[in-house]
């Protein structure tokens, strides 16, 4: 599939929850596009933890297998970091505007 048809239509479900809410104002769309955005970080973050654990779990061993394990491993505690710091600035930028 193309990146770019792919990229429109994530847009455009991200983009569907904020227009079918009932009073939509300007800090409630970006509020409600914030956190599918941020929902769908947590997805990507679990998905990530579970191809780590099979790849130390197929390692059976293999120095280079584990490299790639210890990879993947950085690589999810970086996103896992990354997602909750994001909710962490929605939250707080959320709390200064009130909503």
């Amino acid at each position: 599939m193309d990146k770019k048809l792919l990229l429109a239509l994530l847009s455009v479900f991200l983009a569907l929850p904020v227009l079918a809410s009932a009073a939509p104002t300007l800090i409630s769309m970006a509020n409600s596009l914030a956190m599918n955005i941020i929902g769908v970080g947590y997805a990507v973050v679990v998905i990530g933890w579970i191809i780590t654990g099979v790849l130390f779990l197929t390692a059976a061993g293999d120095p280079a297998k584990i490299s790639t394990g210890k990879m993947a491993l950085f690589a999810s505690i970086a996103g896992t970091i990354i997602v909750i710091l994001a909710q962490t600035a929605v939250s707080f930028v959320g709390s200064i505007f009130g909503t």
